[in-house]
């Protein structure tokens, strides 16, 4: 099935390369070149990125949640704003939008505004979670796909799909092709949080999980070729 308009997740970690923090430009730049392809080929995108490489504040007890999670959406921002630009790099063009204002950074978020920059083919980043704390980039990126009526999340991962139990911990872990989200919930997969399991159930979002690291990975699934795992809403 050939994908009109997607949201596509990005792990803060992803974005390190082998540095595990920070940014890894020449990682940045294959993303930018495979997401391209598939902006040329008339794909609206909008990608919400996490803040792993800069900050995992729930790791720490020795601050408020609230201020940790705070931390957590500006991380988001540094990192769409960085990606946005290497984007730029590349021959496309970008805007970058936050639930809260950050003065002339970025956009304020609406989702009239977002539609109609994606309709004029511009990358779209939604940085800053739902600017709440408690809720992940996860539920983010359920969130932002269900207002901009996605056709399919996309997650593109460390690993290649989802599995019955830890692959790392059982080399006889099960691949599924196919899976429900109802399953996903009931199994506790966790291929996103609970709350974003929850809203895509709700509001009929199919999700796609797929390799970061295989070859033109996230140019296939937005054109619908999943080599993963296709988490269905129905």
């Amino acid at each position: 099935m050939r994908n009109k308009r997607v949201l596509l997740k990005l792990s803060g970690e992803a974005l390190a390369g082998e540095k595990k923090t920070g940014f890894d430009e020449a990682t940045v730049k294959e993303v930018a070149r495979q997401v391209k392809t598939s902006v040329d080929a008339g794909v609206q995108v909008g990608i919400v990125i996490g803040g792993g490489n800069f900050w995992r504040g729930r790791s720490s007890n020795a601050i408020d949640r609230t201020k940790a999670d705070q931390i957590g959406m500006l991380a988001t921002v540094m990192n769409c704003i960085y990606v946005s630009e290497i984007f730029r790099s590349e021959g496309m063009r970008t805007q970058v939008m936050t639930p809260f204002a950050c003065g002339a950074m970025t956009e304020l978020f609406s989702k009239d505004r977002a539609v109609e920059c994606l309709q004029e083919g511009k990358v779209v980043f939604f940085a800053g979670g739902t600017g709440h704390p408690y809720f992940s980039t996860d539920t983010g990126v359920a969130l932002r796909a269900i207002e901009m009526e996605a056709d399919c999340i996309l997650l593109a991962k460390a690993i290649d799909g989802v599995y019955d139990s830890d692959p790392k911990v059982n080399p006889n872990a099960k691949k599924y092709d196919e899976i429900s989200i109802q399953e996903v919930i009931a199994k506790q997969l966790a291929v996103v949080d609970l709350t974003a399991s929850i809203m895509c159930m709700e509001n009929k979002m199919p999700m796609a999980v797929f390799s970061l690291n295989e070859k033109d990975g996230i140019a296939n699934a937005m054109q619908g070729k999943i080599n993963g795992t296709i988490v269905t809403a129905e």
